[in-house]
């Protein structure tokens, strides 16, 4: 997306995705003071990616080049739409983009008590690689996972 853009829909989507972990994960999800400003700024400073149902958002990704790496943040997807793959092929997106960037790593994070997703980012080739805490907190909050990029095959044929 362009910053241009009108990121409303995607606020929404991001906001209906995350929704149920509202009481479940401690501190709350930043999701609650993400606005259209800061996706635009997202879109500006690095990448928001949508995949879209009849001209609606369903699933978006952010994607933030940082150094070897790239950083996938507010993976979502619609409640509707979830059990098709969409996560899948946005995570596949952001290998693509990964290596047009020439940079080795994905990276992403997710809150300790969102074992499910822990699940689905393992079977999608991450391991954990390290836990966080949040200000204020002295405990694990979070677990940073990565997956190792395999140097892209040469057609010497």
């Amino acid at each position: 997306m362009s910053p241009e853009e009108d990121m409303t829909p995607v606020l929404a989507l991001i906001r209906r995705s995350f929704a149920f972990m509202d009481g479940r994960i401690d501190p709350p999800s930043s999701m609650h003071r993400l606005t259209v400003d800061a996706i635009a700024r997202q879109a500006a400073e690095g990448e928001v990616w949508l995949l879209e149902e009849v001209g609606a958002p369903v699933a978006c990704v952010f994607l933030t080049p940082k150094p070897e790496r790239l950083y996938i943040g507010k993976l979502a997807v619609d409640d509707a739409f979830r059990r098709q793959g969409l996560a899948r092929q946005l995570i596949g997106h952001a290998e693509a983009r990964a290596r047009a960037l020439d940079l080795g790593l994905l990276e992403l994070e997710s809150r300790i008590e969102l074992t499910e997703n822990h699940r689905a980012f393992i079977a999608m080739g991450f391991e954990k690689v390290g836990e966080t805490a949040h200000p204020g907190y002295d405990r694990t909050t979070g677990y940073t996972f990565r997956r190792v990029l395999p140097p892209q095959g040469r057609n010497t044929g």
